[in-house]
């Protein structure tokens, strides 16, 4: 399974960015987690094997994971951004137990 993440950019504080995850095949359990400077990897937003979206606390309200009907996307559109939210952004799937991750695209939120 191969994912490419794409979007990610510098915004300003207040700011939206979109990301995208493209996988190479239909796969149910897609989300995204990030990791920032001297941070370990952190979850972000899931979507579950009974397609519920799960999401951090840190960006309730802010971030809203989709999907396209295809099934091989996922989307992430991150609203009211903070300057905490800057990060390596990363794209997993998850097919019977294993998990992949895709090469990251960089988030900046500049204050």
């Amino acid at each position: 399974v191969q994912l490419q993440a794409s979007g990610g950019g510098l915004v300003q504080a207040g700011g939206s960015l979109r990301l995208s995850c493209t996988a190479s095949r239909v796969i149910n359990i897609m989300g995204w987690y990030r990791r920032a400077p001297g941070n370990k990897r952190e979850f972000v937003a899931t979507y579950t094997s009974s397609g519920d979206q799960l999401y951090a606390d840190s960006v309730k309200g802010r971030f809203t994971i989709s999907r396209d009907s295809a099934g091989n996307m996922v989307y992430l559109q991150m609203n009211n951004m903070k300057p905490e939210d800057t990060a390596i952004y990363y794209c997993d799937a998850q097919i019977r137990g294993l998990v992949y991750w895709g090469q990251g695209t960089l988030v900046t939120v500049s204050s």
